[in-house]
């Protein structure tokens, strides 16, 4: 569910519609009812506490440049954005967004032994919080209308969008367009510009 749907609306409207089922009404005591309200308790809980961090963060860092220029990316408010800067401290130390991606545990490795040669794969050896986040903003990126991550996704995935594999490893190119994304934008003090990638004469995408 997306940040603008009230779970307890929604909770509340599946509760109305299970009254007229076969399961339901149950009484109020029931332990069907107590473990429904438990769950609601423990929605309102965590959200009430992703609001005081979004606030907090906000206060502390509004007035931070780095911070205003990352949550001008898709799929970065102001948790992800505190993270990334938490985790990775000032990013123009990294001068090659390659540097980057090997922090986060975002770069390619392939596993060799004598003649064998294995697929190459992240390595997983970086930051696995600050990986985690870049993963989680390139999902949220995905399901805005339009921007350049939307855009590589569904290229990715148009061949057979039910593959799970493949959405799994169209994930991943996201999370990794995500951090070379986040690395640029601070580096040149710019915000980001939505643009769509293009196949250059060679085959390769733009980063």
């Amino acid at each position: 569910m997306g940040r603008k749907v009230s779970k307890e609306r929604l909770l509340s409207d599946i509760y109305a519609t299970a009254v007229g089922s076969v399961g339901l009404p149950v009484h109020p005591d029931s332990d069907a009812v107590r473990m429904f309200r438990l769950v609601l308790a423990e929605g309102r809980s965590l959200v009430r506490q992703r609001n005081e961090i979004e606030a907090r963060a906000v206060e502390l860092l509004s007035d931070l440049p780095d911070y205003r220029l990352l949550t001008t990316i898709p799929g970065i408010g102001p948790i992800n954005a505190m993270t990334i800067l938490a985790e990775a401290g000032d990013l123009r130390r990294f001068r090659h967004h390659r540097q980057f991606l090997k922090f986060c545990g975002m770069d390619l490795a392939t596993v060799q032994s004598g003649m064998f040669r294995g697929q190459s794969r992240i390595s997983k050896y970086g930051n696995a919080r600050l990986r985690r986040t870049l993963w989680m903003a390139g999902q949220t990126a995905v399901l805005k209308r339009t921007n350049s991550f939307r855009d590589k996704f569904e290229r990715y995935i148009s061949k057979d969008r039910h593959n799970a594999h493949l959405r799994r490893k169209a994930y991943t190119a996201i999370a990794a367009k995500m951090a070379r994304t986040v690395h640029a934008v601070v580096n040149h003090g710019e915000p980001y510009r939505p643009f769509f990638e293009g196949v250059s004469p060679g085959g390769r995408t733009s980063l």
